[in-house]
């Protein structure tokens, strides 16, 4: 009867240590497919690059490299940062597939594209 118990015992320890590790791995899968984050920097009145193509999920960061404020805004109403001041920052992250204009609202000739598939 108590080689039974331990052996179910076992049994159990062992289905769980698998369960375990497998769950482990599926969460370090998930991890490591997560695109990674894009940078434009804002410069000279441009968005540099002006036009990116990332996966769905990602997030792009704007920093504002000019020595005055700047915007980042969709055309469509999708996001819209506050005034970027020096070195301020803005992130969206692009949960949909689908072509992103955007401009500066103070300098409206600044235009760019995120381009999501």
């Amino acid at each position: 009867m108590r080689n039974r118990v331990f052996a179910g015992g076992l049994v159990g320890i062992v289905l769980a240590t698998i369960l375990f590790v497998g769950l482990q791995r599926s969460a370090m899968g998930a991890a490591q497919t997560a695109p990674a984050p894009v940078e434009v920097k804002i410069d000279n009145f441009s968005f540099g690059p002006g036009t990116v193509t990332l996966p769905v999920g990602t997030t792009v960061t704007w920093t504002n490299r000019d020595d005055i404020p700047h915007t980042v805004v969709s055309t469509e109403g999708v996001f819209k940062s506050k005034v970027l001041d020096t070195d301020e920052k803005f992130s969206f992250t692009f949960t949909k597939a689908g072509s992103f204009p955007y401009f500066c609202s103070i300098h409206p000739k600044m235009t760019g594209r995120v381009v999501v598939q």
